[in-house]
């Protein structure tokens, strides 16, 4: 099962391919959903890493959170759960 990493603070700019060559640096990236907005088509400034490797998703971490990307600081962190809304 995949990790899921939680990439915050992005760069409205900052593409799906970006952060898949990012965090390919710290291993196999399964996944890049980038959250965009529906009515603008911006991205909402935050993304979703699917890694197959909890090591690896551990170094993406590490490396990444407090990363300077696109004059923004990344916050790196495991994803939380999803919760479902009633």
């Amino acid at each position: 099962m995949d990790i899921r990493i939680y990439a915050g603070n992005l760069n409205k700019a900052t593409t799906q391919e970006e952060l898949t060559a990012l965090f390919t640096q710290a291993g196999t990236v399964s996944s890049v959903d980038l959250v965009m907005d529906k009515v603008s088509g911006l991205s909402k400034g935050f993304a979703f890493i699917s890694m197959p490797d909890q090591a690896e998703a551990d170094k993406a971490i590490s490396m990444f959170n407090d990363y300077s990307l696109a004059d923004n600081v990344l916050k790196v962190n495991i994803a939380k759960p999803r919760v479902e809304h009633a």
